[in-house]
């Protein structure tokens, strides 16, 4: 594929508000999961909670407010995005950019509100709108009306591989001239579908999450919002997109193929269009929930690719932020641009005693490394697979 670059690019998690917040929580291997309750929640495990997300959008964006668009407008606050983008209207024009947004639950803590406050008769409450909240869409087109841009507004809903995957979207969309730039990104607030869901699927742990450990339990679930400019032709030594690859397991509806199979797919797809050999990649982000499940079919996978023990370094970051669901892809892509720009791998936070059965070579504790090419991992439930490789420009 041809590369594409990052012109820019910004994050939101529990580790706070942008890039700056990321980096000095990655390198001193601080978590922002804590043991707080969100709401009225009654569950007895670890959440990464973005701060600050109370005030409600106000004006012309008032009929738009509920958590998961706070967030999305939070983070196009950081970084200075918001000037990058409006750089690149007068570069291409507000209608060749796209918007390609990932998400999982999208505004469904509006929807649980509106059924906390209806009426006697049922009939929720009049101030309720599911267009511009609960709709998967909503976000996507909250971004594109915040941004001011008038090309395509495209919602990507495959669970946890959300955000990874409106970068190939977007990247097809440019190779097809469909728009000349794109915005893609990705939100998702906490709500109580997601953590009594994941709960009912014994993936909640109550203790903090552990990627790869031994006694591993299960997820700790956050919220994240982040986004990446995308355009053509970048300089030599600009970050950029190089490789994407996708895979379906075709496997079960919530568990991966434990052969790793879907996964070493979207690996070994990634790497042939960024004509790069596995021995190119220096690190590698892990998708790694801290499931069972999960962290094995990976594991799997990875070793299949890149060979066990002398491959690249690997490490889960959801330590850090929780696993912020259809914001994952997002997060962790600017997570891998972090350890490109400043030269370290970030470590499996909160992991004690490594899997002896996990044959791939992880990072227990912060490595600094002059890291040229990084791949990044995103898998959702129903094996929807997507991984991502960024390095500098030639």
């Amino acid at each position: 594929m041809t590369p594409l670059r990052l012109s820019a690019l910004t994050a939101t998690t529990a580790l706070g508000a942008g890039l700056a917040a990321q980096l000095e929580a990655l390198q001193a291997a601080r978590s922002g999961l804590s043991q707080r309750r969100f709401e009225d929640c009654t569950l007895d495990s670890w959440i990464g909670e973005v701060d600050g997300l109370d005030a409600p959008l106000r004006g012309e964006w008032a009929m738009w407010d509920c958590r998961v668009n706070r967030l999305a407008a939070r983070a196009l606050d950081q970084d200075g995005f918001r000037a990058a983008v409006a750089a690149a209207v007068e570069r291409h024009g507000a209608e060749r950019i796209g918007v390609f947004i990932g998400t999982s639950t999208s505004g469904t803590l509006a929807t649980e509100h509106a059924y906390q406050q209806r009426h006697a008769s049922g009939a929720l409450p009049a101030g309720y709108s599911y267009r511009h909240t609960h709709n998967p869409h909503a976000v996507a087109e909250f971004a594109q009306l915040q941004l001011g841009l008038r090309n395509v507004a495209v919602a990507i809903c495959t669970a946890c591989s959300s955000s990874a995957k409106v970068f190939a979207a977007a990247s097809r969309a440019i190779e097809a001239r469909v728009c000349d730039a794109a915005v893609v990104g990705g939100a998702d607030s906490l709500c109580f579908t997601t953590l009594y869901g994941f709960n009912a699927l014994q993936l909640v742990s109550s203790d903090v999450c552990r990627p790869a450990d031994a006694k591993r339990k299960g997820i700790s679930v956050g919220e994240g919002a982040g986004y990446a400019l995308l355009e053509r032709e970048p300089r030599g030594g600009e970050l950029a997109l190089l490789g994407y690859g996708e895979s379906s397991d075709a496997y079960h509806m919530s568990t991966p193929d434990p052969q790793g199979r879907g996964a070493a797919l979207a690996m070994r797809a990634a790497l042939q269009r960024a004509g790069l050999a596995p021995s190119a990649i220096d690190y590698v982000n892990l998708h790694g929930t801290a499931t069972p499940a999960n962290d094995a079919a990976e594991d799997r996978g990875v070793s299949e690719v890149f060979g066990s023990l002398n491959g690249p370094w690997c490490s889960s970051t959801k330590g850090f932020t929780g696993h912020t669901l259809g914001a994952a892809g997002i997060v962790e892509a600017a997570f891998s641009c972090l350890a490109i720009e400043h030269g370290f791998v970030p470590p499996s936070l909160n992991t004690q005693e490594l899997d002896p059965a996990l044959r791939a070579r992880y990072a227990l504790a912060p490595q600094t490394l002059d890291v040229r090419y990084a791949l990044s991992n995103s898998f959702g439930f129903g094996g929807n697979n997507a991984c991502l490789i960024f390095g500098r420009a030639a």
